[in-house]
């Protein structure tokens, strides 16, 4: 739990803002921490979770555009390819979304300090 100002966070619901994540991303997220570095499809997962295969794969888009997930690229004997997915560190994670409360951090004082100097 994060205690901010006059508000309490559960550090899920910080890591869900911070990274901008819907609910179905979120909970992928999470399936991907349990099996740690393990090599996933979207199949295997939107089976897991009961998910439409569809909104698996776009979930799994977004994760992998905002660099928490790392994709491999598994080509086929017959040709053509699939790609698999693991989860990047808790460090690397860690870094990204400090990065991003950084940023609010920093808006914040931007817009404080012009309050404070509209008010003088």
């Amino acid at each position: 739990m994060v205690d901010f100002a006059c508000k309490e966070f559960e550090i899920e619901a910080v890591i869900k803002c911070g990274l901008n994540l819907t609910k179905a991303e979120l909970q992928i997220l999470k399936y991907f921490l349990q099996y740690g570095q393990d090599w996933l499809t979207t199949e295997k997962i939107a089976e897991e979770l009961e998910l439409n295969l569809s909104t698996v794969q776009r979930s799994v888009k977004k994760l992998y555009e905002r660099k928490i997930l790392i994709r491999s690229q598994n080509n086929m004997d017959g040709g053509g390819y699939f790609f698999v997915y693991k989860i990047r560190s808790k460090k690397d994670i860690h870094e990204l979304i400090m990065e991003i409360v950084n940023s609010w951090v920093k808006r914040v004082d931007s817009e404080l300090q012009s309050w404070a100097d509209e008010n003088q």
